[in-house]
C-alpha cells in the first residue's frame, strides 16, 4: 500500500518517529497492516554497520532486499534508518514504482549539536549510540531531502528537539492521511506510483536471474556431495565439477547440512552485491563458477 523512507541525522529521534507514525497508522480504520524495517531487525550494531563504506553498503543491502521483499498492495512498509544519500532514497523510490503504491519521505530535521548531545546521553544510558568519529563522519555526509525531487516527495518534515515527536502533530497527521485516504479517479493530492516498462523488465530480468543462480548452486551441491561419497570423506583437491568450471578444493569433508547453509549465504550476498554493482548472473555456468569460488575461499583453508 505504502513505502515511507524516514531519514535525518543519526540520533535525530528517527526511530522515535517511526513508533510514532506505526501507532498512528494502526489507529486508523480500517486498521492497516504496518511493518517497520531498521537496523535492530537484523541484530545490527550501529558502530559495525556504519564502520567503513563497505560495511555501510552491506547494511544498505541487506535494508533494501527486506524492503524489496516486503512491498506490496496490502501492507505499509516504513524503512527506519539514516537514508543520508539521496541515491539510495533514488533507489527505494523505484521500488515503490515498481511495486506501484504510495510512497512518502518523513524527515527529523535536528541540529547537529542536539543530536550530538543525544548520542553522548543515549551511550551514557548504556544504550545503543555511535562512537564519535562515526557519528561525525555521518553528520559530514548527510544529504537532506528536498522536495523538488521526486524521490524526496512528497516530504513530512519534523521537527524533535523544537517540538518533540507527537502522532497529534500536523506532519504525523498530515502523513497518515497521505498514507490511508482512499483514492479514485479524482484524487489529486494522494499519488499512486506508476510501473514502468523499464521497472517491469528489471524484476523479471532479476528473477530470471536468481533462478538461474539457484539452480546452477544446486548442481553445485549435489556434485560435492556426490564427489565427496566417491572420496570417501576424504578432503577434495583439484576435483573438476564440470567444463569451464574452476576445480574444486576442499580440505576436509563438509556435510549437506553446512554446504546449504553455505549455499543460502552465497544467493544472499550475490543478491546484496547486484544491488550498487553488477546484476547477478544470469547464466548457470557464470553463478557456478562464482559459486566454486566462494567455496574454494570459505572452505579451502577449513
Amino acid at each position: 500500500m505504502a513505502l515511507v523512507v524516514i531519514c535525518g541525522q543519526p540520533c535525530g529521534g528517527k526511530s522515535t518517529a517511526a513508533a510514532c507514525l506505526s501507532e498512528a497508522l494502526r489507529q486508523t480504520e480500517p486498521e492497516p497492516s504496518v511493518r517497520t524495517i531498521d537496523e535492530t531487525s537484523f541484530h545490527l550494531s550501529r558502530n559495525q554497520s556504519y564502520a567503513n563504506m563497505t560495511e555501510e553498503k552491506n547494511l544498505r543491502g541487506v535494508l533494501r532486499s527486506e524492503v524489496d521483499r516486503s512491498l506490496s498492495k496490502d501492507s505499509i512498509v516504513l524503512v527506519d534508518s539514516l537514508n543520508s544519500i539521496k541515491g539510495y532514497r533514488y533507489e527505494l523510490w523505484c521500488l515503490a514504482r515498481a511495486a506501484g503504491i504510495r510512497y512518502c519521505v518523513v524527515h527529523c530535521d535536528v541540529d547537529e549539536q542536539s543530536c550530538r548531545t543525544w548520542n553522548i546521553e543515549r551511550r551514557e544510558r548504556g544504550e545503543p549510540s555511535y562512537d564519535d568519529n562515526i557519528f561525525e563522519d555521518l553528520v559530514r555526509r548527510f544529504e537532506r531531502p528536498d522536495s523538488k525531487n521526486r524521490w524526496d516527495s512528497p516530504l513530512f518534515e519534523l521537527w524533535p528537539a523544537k517540538e518533540g515527536i507527537d502522532k497529534s502533530s500536523t506532519a504525523m497527521a498530515d502523513a497518515v492521511t497521505y498514507l490511508t485516504k482512499k483514492v479514485d479517479s479524482k484524487t489529486k493530492d494522494v499519488k499512486i506510483l506508476q510501473p514502468t516498462i523499464a521497472t517491469q523488465s528489471a524484476r523479471g530480468s532479476e528473477a530470471n536471474s536468481l533462478y538461474e543462480m539457484d539452480r546452477a548452486t544446486q548442481e553445485i551441491t549435489n556434485a560435492i556431495v556426490e564427489a565427496q561419497s566417491r572420496a570417501l570423506g576424504g578432503p577434495l583437491n583439484g576435483v573438476s565439477l564440470g567444463p569451464g568450471i574452476p576445480t574444486i578444493d576442499i580440505s576436509r569433508s563438509v556435510s549437506l547440512p553446512e554446504l546449504r547453509r553455505l549455499r543460502r549465504t552465497f544467493i544472499k550476498l550475490a543478491g546484496q552485491t547486484s544491488l550498487s554493482g553488477p546484476p547477478p548472473p544470469s547464466d548457470a555456468d557464470s553463478a557456478k563458477r562464482m559459486f566454486v569460488d566462494y567455496l574454494n575461499r570459505e572452505l579451502g583453508s577449513g
